[in-house]
């Protein structure tokens, strides 16, 4: 035992050696969690939205946050433990933009030893969110802070008229001298009145955005409550009775017609069924198309082999497509997102609903690892799972949408998703695959098809259980050619042109029902 212990050298000898190895310098040894005390800051992203601003910190720890809003002037101030400046948070000084909605400038500061203060000046009153995200996707630790207004944006004032589009009474007489000349090759969809060109002010009371939904309800309300009465408009009214659209596509006729402007439709040539007749009749009013561009924001979704990103390429057709059917008379399109922002599932269908869409069109870009897949396609939801293991997968994919770009588990309310999913009915379901193969034949002359049929999967975005809904795969981003083909601005047009031709051969089979409450 003591001869074990004398033939190792004690402390004060060992000190020694070490000393005179090292030249007589005295060394301090450091372990990691010495050499790097706090976080690493990684990147810092701005995402500024008419919705919301979002701000987002990446890091390869967890951030810890504390915060609070002071007023007079209107200002964040988030005070993040463990963190040193950084040219990172120096960059998020210069991200602001001057149309940023919600922010004004950035300040960033040592607030004490280990504790870094942000100052977001703001434009307006907001109410805030702060929540980190766990490592997904290519992202790690994410500290996200929302900046949403106290009143939130009303979808229902996207409905607006916009400038130079085309007014009910001149789409009135338009069609009446198109069915005078023959039946078009894609009946348009009923014509309905327009909201007023400047919000009605009422009392003086309410944000622009609540008086421009309100001038839409009221031209909606008025005309629908002039259907119930039987009651007609002349078409320099604001309130018109416009042509209805229907299988046969050359019925017209006044909104509030009878059984006897029936006759006279008919003697002056239109050939049109009387149930035919009627239904247009009784569903000629304003089509609302919700059209979802996917993925946006901090969720590039697929990504081409040239660095495309998928959301960049849907925003443009999306927004192609409101354009042509904001062009037609009679019709509107809303967009779940405008620009390059995240919107969560749950509020897509949401907004949808919101605004009680006769139809949701969700655009996306597929993606797969093998570069030669190629070909669009058209997804529906399904009550039974999937029809394919292709279908299957691409679902499951697109419901992770969520997870990369970033909710806010504590401020959502998982049983309204739940409900959704349990509303969801078989008529809904059907009346979704009949558009999607509407489309689909449309889409097959335009490019080549993945599959030839409507396929079905358990979408998350699909889930409006009384708005047929669909997800379009425009193409493979992952391939080469077709990635070239989605970038192409012309190609984009051809798209969107085959999508509205789809959506009117859809309402010209199927006209839509009248709704059975006010916007």
């Amino acid at each position: 035992m003591d001869d074990t212990r004398h033939d190792l050298p004690d402390n004060t000898h060992r000190r020694g050696l070490l000393k005179q190895a090292l030249g007589g310098v005295a060394v301090l040894v450091l372990g990691p969690h010495e050499l790097a005390w706090g976080a690493q800051l990684l990147a810092v992203r701005l995402w500024p939205a008419a919705d919301y601003t979002r701000v987002t910190l990446e890091s390869d720890i967890p951030l810890n946050a504390t915060f609070f809003a002071v007023d007079n002037p209107h200002r964040l101030v988030i005070d993040i433990d463990d963190l040193e400046l950084s040219p990172q948070l120096r960059e998020l000084v210069r991200k602001v933009r001057s149309d940023d909605p919600f922010i004004a400038g950035v300040r960033v500061g040592q607030n004490r030893p280990k504790v870094v203060r942000l100052v977001i000046d703001l434009k307006q009153p907001i109410k805030p969110q702060v929540f980190g995200l766990h490592p997904v996707a290519a992202y790690q630790h994410r500290l996200v802070f929302d900046l949403y207004p106290t009143q939130a944006a009303d979808p229902r004032a996207g409905l607006q008229v916009p400038a130079g589009a085309p007014q009910a009474g001149a789409a009135a007489g338009a069609q009446a001298s198109a069915a005078a000349s023959g039946p078009p090759a894609l009946p348009a969809a009923p014509a309905s009145p327009t909201a007023p060109a400047t919000p009605s002010t009422g009392a003086g009371t309410g944000t622009p955005s609540s008086q421009a939904a309100d001038a839409v309800n009221d031209a909606l309300g008025e005309f629908i409550g002039g259907l119930k009465k039987g009651g007609t408009a002349t078409a320099g009214n604001s309130s018109v009775g416009g042509s209805g659209g229907n299988a046969g596509g050359n019925a017209s006729g006044n909104a509030g017609g009878n059984a006897g402007k029936v006759a006279e439709r008919s003697a002056a040539g239109n050939a049109a069924s009387a149930e035919a007749t009627k239904a247009a009749n009784d569903t000629s009013r304003l089509v609302i198309v919700a059209i979802d561009a996917g993925h946006g924001g901090e969720d590039p979704g697929a990504i081409g082999p040239s660095g495309l990103y998928e959301k960049d390429v849907v925003l443009s057709i999306a927004l192609k497509l409101r354009a042509r059917i904001n062009a037609q008379p009679g019709m509107r399109a809303m967009l779940t997102r405008e620009s390059d922002y995240f919107v969560p599932l749950q509020e897509r269908v949401l907004k949808a609903r919101r605004v009680q869409a006769d139809l949701f069109v969700s655009v996306h870009a597929d993606a797969f690892m093998n570069p030669e897949a190629r070909g669009a396609s058209i997804f529906a939801l399904s009550e039974n799972g999937a029809t394919s293991a292709a279908a299957r997968w691409m679902a499951k994919k697109e419901n992770a949408s969520d997870l990369v770009g970033g909710v806010n588990i504590k401020a959502r309310d998982a049983s309204v998703m739940r409900a959704l999913l349990d509303m969801s009915t078989t008529a809904q379901i059907k009346d979704s695959l009949k558009l999607g193969q509407a489309i689909l034949g449309h889409l097959g002359k335009v490019g080549r098809l993945h599959k030839p049929r409507v396929e079905q999967a358990g979408f998350a975005v699909l889930k409006a259980p009384d708005i047929p809904s669909i997800l379009v795969e425009t193409g493979f981003i992952s391939n080469p050619e077709e990635e070239s083909k989605l970038k192409d601005d012309s190609y984009q047009g051809q798209l969107a042109d085959a999508l509205l031709a789809g959506i009117q051969r859809y309402f010209a089979r199927n006209p839509p029902l009248a709704r059975n409450r006010a916007l």
